[in-house]
């Protein structure tokens, strides 16, 4: 996913650019690409698509989103190119130098960990105490899976040794400080989003088109966190029948609003530091590194909103107009 995505590459990222003087660009680009957007096909790739699973969205439709997640992410590798060659031309000679002198190769260890993220995968995939486990008549109990995942999680701790977590720096403060911050944005927003559920026939009656659903589903996620709002607007729109239904456990949903509210939740959660919980890990962790990040409101209106808004401008008009 997205979070798991994010933790394993930024320090790599970090390091192999830590000669260079402009380095911001690069973080806020993974941030967009990695933390965000990347976990666009698959319902382990982003929360609120994995809410999405659990109310009943098959597991490889979000494979479909394909069309629109390679425009996003061809367009912003394209815009990254450009950017970077700009900044590189900038560097001083000193950074030329020392990125030519420092080269250590990246190298891989802790191969296990593969075999644990395979049980994760496997584990949020299959297990589902609503349904039946693969090839049998036997329902897992409540909260299986997460007990599962835990399990694998205990295993990498104990079969890894902890002298390649210390050689990548890894530590837990960002996650700590991402769990604070997090537990209070749940609490906060549970009132807007009680107004939002409770102002539901109004919602529906304003809107019935995907792009509205894509951009109201955004922009809430920018700052009540995706995963939440992309349930609310789930629900409200099952009560419109537009175009062709999708079955889901507690009744059926128009598969456009699906796939507008899905791009809304998972992209535009990159549009500020807490619309995704990966972005503000990331923040953390290049600020441990000596990077120094931009501010809340810098992230948005020097960056996301200058990179982001034209791309999905385009997107809508191509694919949800």
């Amino acid at each position: 996913g997205t979070t798991g995505a994010s933790m394993l590459l930024i320090r790599p990222i970090l390091k192999t650019n830590s000669q260079r003087k402009y380095i911001v660009h690069t973080v806020v680009v993974f941030i967009f690409l990695v933390s965000n957007i990347g976990g666009t096909l698959l319902p382990i790739g982003d929360p609120p698509l994995f809410l999405g699973y659990l109310r009943g969205v098959p597991f490889l439709w979000t494979i479909n989103l394909w069309p629109m997640w390679a425009t996003a992410c061809g367009i912003l590798l394209v815009v990254y190119f450009i950017w970077d060659n700009i900044l590189w031309r900038k560097e001083t000679y000193t950074s030329h130098l020392r990125d030519e002198l420092r080269q250590d190769p990246l190298r891989l260890r802790g191969k296990i960990n593969f075999l644990f993220i395979s049980g994760i995968v496997l584990a949020a995939a299959l297990i589902d105490s609503n349904k039946p486990l693969i090839g049998t008549d036997w329902h897992p109990f409540l909260y299986m899976r997460e007990a599962v995942m835990l399990a694998f999680v205990a295993l990498s701790l104990a079969c890894t040794n902890d002298r390649i977590r210390k050689a990548n720096n890894f530590t837990y403060a960002a996650i700590i400080e991402v769990a604070a911050l997090f537990s209070g944005i749940f609490i906060a927003m549970q009132v807007p989003l009680m107004i939002l559920n409770a102002s539901g026939e109004a919602i529906t009656n304003a809107m019935n088109k995907p792009w509205q659903f894509f951009w109201a589903t955004g922009g809430l996620s920018s700052f009540l966190d995706n995963a939440p709002t992309y349930v609310v607007f789930f629900e409200l729109s099952k009560s419109l029948p537009e175009g062709e239904m999708m079955e889901v456990n507690s009744g059926s949903i128009p598969i456009s609003l699906l796939v507008a509210i899905s791009l809304g939740a998972v992209f535009l959660g990159a549009m500020t530091y807490i619309g995704n919980g990966p972005n503000f890990m990331v923040k953390a962790i290049a600020e441990q590194e000596g990077v120094e990040m931009p501010s809340f409101f810098g992230y948005m209106f020097k960056y996301s909103i200058p990179v982001l808004i034209p791309i999905f401008i385009l997107i809508t008009f191509i694919f949800l107009s």
